[in-house]
């Protein structure tokens, strides 16, 4: 493994001198006036190897980084809800089904309702899920027992000062308050095996339906976790009120956008204007205490744009990790892709920096719940797979927004 990696670097490395090879000669042809449709081609090809190293040492890591399980007494009530569970997956028998779950996870599910996977399952989609989901990578994730969830912020107003050592303490301000709680929905997959499929012994059931719930999953929360209405579903960072306005003047819950100057895009780079200029007034828009831990976050299309920027210096922005699960660097500061963060456009916000970790925090019910339907869709066996989780804005000041408008 040390030695693939070990190679998987050196092939990153290479790939990007020859990116910055490419785009230099890109630059001094536009500068020239010359014609550079053969050049961009070349940097689109250099860029491709880029991304291609950089998703192969991730999956590495990933693979590498996987916990192990334990051994004990808990351990082993697990493997009999999962022996249960998969009898009655496999053959509708849920013959103590009900008894066993109850066992493993504290949470029965009456049987109408479907059965809760087993602990194991459960705790597998949900690291897979983050492993697929840049939100639930950044994001404070917190499991709860029941949806009647809720968190006090503290807006300001403590009220401080200087006494000596025998002075009366005068009484303190009263601190400003607010009761926050969590927009929860019910995301849903549903999954079809055959029954043939079922019926044959070395077809692994659990890991199937896993892959199958984890894809539904991941492409229904990653778009509610930014851009989330909040109705049946979490409300997205993206979805909160957004004003230009700095800290200390906005309402609470609205956060802070800069912009580029440029209606639908950003600046165009010249001897005199670096649009990079824009990601340090982001970076600084944030206040120290949050710097610490933040990050960029956009999609492929935008980072490919901003990989090809230098600064007043004439360096690259961007580069590289250097080692294996290590993020890219942008301005020093790393970089989360996601794909559900908007393209370049009009009044569009396709970049945030922050510290998602005090800003956004996503909220797990525990338990997964499967009803077996082997009847509406013969001879396929669908498994509806239920999971509530939520989402809230948490601090309105440890994000920025980078809006594409001109005013």
């Amino acid at each position: 493994m040390e030695t693939i990696i070990r190679d998987l670097l050196e092939q990153q490395g290479k790939a990007f001198e020859d990116f910055k090879k490419a785009n230099d000669a890109r630059l001094n042809a536009m500068a020239e006036g010359k014609a550079v449709s053969e050049l961009e081609s070349k940097v689109d090809k250099a860029g491709a190897e880029l991304d291609r190293v950089a998703k192969t040492l991730d999956e590495l890591a990933k693979k590498a980084n996987r916990p192990s399980t334990g051994n004990d007494e808990q351990a082993q009530i697990d493997a009999e809800h999962k022996t249960a569970w998969e009898r009655w997956a496999r053959k509708g028998d849920d013959h103590g089904l009900a008894d066993i779950e109850a066992k493993s996870i504290s949470v029965g599910t009456p049987a109408d309702g479907g059965y809760a996977l087993p602990i194991e399952q459960d705790r597998t989609i949900l690291r897979l899920l983050r492993e697929q989901s840049p939100m639930r990578q950044v994001c404070r994730v917190l499991t709860i027992g029941t949806e009647d969830y809720r968190k006090l912020v503290n807006l300001g107003g403590t009220g401080s000062g200087w006494v000596g050592e025998k002075a009366a303490r005068p009484e303190t301000g009263t601190p400003t308050l607010a009761e926050i709680k969590p927009f929860m929905g019910e995301v849903y997959a549903n999954p079809a095996v055959t029954q043939k499929a079922l019926d044959d012994l070395f077809f692994n059931v659990e890991a199937e339906l896993s892959a199958d719930i984890v894809t539904e999953f991941a492409e229904q929360e990653g778009s509610a976790f930014l851009s989330g209405d909040g109705t049946n579903k979490p409300k997205g960072l993206l979805a909160y009120p957004q004003a230009a306005t700095a800290d200390g003047t906005r309402a609470f819950g609205t956060l802070q956008f800069l912009i580029t100057g440029v209606a639908g895009g950003f600046k165009s780079p010249s001897t005199t204007v670096h649009p990079a200029d824009d990601l340090v007034d982001l970076i600084y828009a944030l206040k120290k205490g949050h710097r610490a831990g933040a990050t960029f976050m956009m999609n492929g299309k935008t980072l490919s744009t901003l990989r090809k920027w230098k600064d007043a210096e004439g360096n690259y922005i961007w580069q590289p990790g250097i080692q294996a699960g290590q993020p890219s660097v942008l301005l020093g500061y790393s970089v989360t892709e996601n794909e559900d963060m908007p393209d370049v456009g009009a009044g569009a916000i396709p970049i945030a920096f922050g510290n998602f970790q005090r800003a956004y925090w996503i909220i797990d019910r525990i338990g997964i719940r499967s009803l077996r339907d082997p009847f509406t869709n013969k001879p396929y066996v669908h498994f509806y797979t239920t999971k509530r989780v939520g989402g809230m804005l948490v601090d309105s000041e440890a994000v920025k927004l980078l809006k594409l408008a001109a005013a």
